[in-house]
């Protein structure tokens, strides 16, 4: 079976990227390991997707964003980073932006579900689910997957987006940079008695760090970061026990808190492949940058990702180059690292920061938060960051080939 692309892992950026290639009149196969069943109707994960404006413009133009239930959706309309009991904070509202939110918040499960409802409608995509990759080959002259099944499906561009711990990555020969932060983050919803006024908290203290995703006014997503061992206790502590614990390590500034949800746990890793590209082949979402949840931009950069390699390619065909030619791979490879390893970078310095109990450390970020804390300028920055939507141009693909080097560097 020949096609003109073949995407490893069906997440959302999988699903994503074939339908923004689809619309582009590529075709395409993705495979997946889950059945159709499993991505149709995928379970709650306990995890929040905090999307910037940006990433919310690119799902409509995927005609994503118009599958997700209004309901579920919930604006994020400031944020603040909080040390401990210092008095010194760092915050920032959809007010600087002039927008009415700087975000909005979506459960990953409902975004899986999205994607797949419109990818699994668009013609031109072909699906293999429910099948696992027995051998995944891409040189200079063809790229071909071997499926357990039997079945061999070749193309001009193989593309792994099948997850921080990618095994097409590997077999192709891309070493990635891992960095194991020794802690694991438990999830799950709360209903509690304070008003949380649509604002994220990121609190970090003592051997834990906790963030707070607002969800309706008396009801919050809540990510505890502590030792790998800690979270499996709390994940199995008896409810009325566990509401307790955590209301007394919001020091309860929410009040009373009771759980609304099943609990989930994961380990903290972060990953940076050392490169994004070799002979038809390309990494995209986590198989290329799997981010620490701190800073929310795990998936709006796996977004990103999708932009830059689709105008990567439009850019190449519109040049007379094939679509895995090696000039129109690099291309992808220098836009998409300009625009993840800065953040990728200063991420995993926060997290080290901010994480470290020792009493110097504790100096040094309690005076980054109150030098922050006092620079209007930088609050305006990061919040314009937030809300700024991109271009506008009236198709994706028009956009995608009208796009200057600099807008694609964000």
């Amino acid at each position: 079976m020949d096609y003109d692309v073949i995407i490893i892992g069906a997440g959302p950026i999988g699903l994503c990227l074939a339908k923004a290639l689809a619309d582009e009149s590529f075709s395409v196969a993705v495979v997946e390991r889950l059945s159709q069943a499993e991505l149709a109707d995928p379970a709650f994960d306990g995890r929040e997707i905090a999307l910037t404006h940006a990433s919310m413009r690119l799902l409509r133009e995927l005609d994503v964003w118009q599958r997700l239930p209004q309901e579920a959706m919930s604006s994020l309309r400031a944020a603040q980073v909080m040390n401990g009991s210092s008095p010194y904070s760092l915050h920032v509202d959809s007010a600087m932006t002039g927008k009415t939110r700087l975000g909005c918040l979506v459960p990953n499960h409902l975004i899986r579900r999205a994607a797949w409802r419109t990818a699994h409608r668009t013609p031109g995509i072909t699906f293999h689910t429910g099948v696992v990759v027995g051998k995944a080959h891409a040189d200079e002259t063809q790229a071909w997957v071997q499926l357990e099944n039997g079945v061999r499906l070749q193309a001009r561009l193989l593309v792994a987006a099948d997850s921080r711990f990618s095994e097409t990555r590997r077999a192709l020969g891309i070493d990635a940079d891992m960095h194991d932060f020794g802690k694991s983050m438990l999830v799950c919803r709360m209903q509690h008695a304070v008003k949380h006024s649509q604002t994220a908290w990121e609190w970090f203290g003592h051997d834990q760090s906790l963030a707070l995703l607002p969800l309706d006014e008396y009801r919050a997503s809540v990510a505890l970061t502590v030792t790998g061992e800690q979270a499996q206790a709390l994940g199995q502590m008896p409810e009325a026990d566990f509401n307790d614990e955590i209301a007394r390590r919001f020091e309860h500034r929410l009040g009373a808190m009771q759980l609304d949800s099943s609990r989930h746990v994961y380990p903290l890793v972060g990953v940076y492949a050392r490169r994004f590209v070799g002979p038809r082949f390309a990494l995209a979402g986590d198989a290329a940058v799997g981010m620490h949840p701190v800073t929310a931009h795990g998936f709006n950069l796996g977004l990103a990702g999708v932009e830059r390699l689709v105008e990567a390619i439009n850019h190449g065909i519109g040049q007379g180059l094939d679509i895995g030619d090696k000039a129109m791979l690099a291309r992808y490879q220098r836009r998409h690292r300009r625009g993840t390893l800065p953040l990728y970078t200063v991420t995993r310095a926060i997290v080290e920061l901010y994480t470290n109990d020792r009493p110097a450390a504790h100096r040094l970020r309690e005076a980054g938060l109150r030098a922050a804390g006092k620079l209007k300028i930088f609050q305006h920055a990061l919040a314009a960051t937030l809300a700024d939507e991109g271009p506008r141009d009236a198709s994706l693909g028009q956009r995608l080939r009208a796009l200057s080097p600099f807008t694609l560097g964000r």
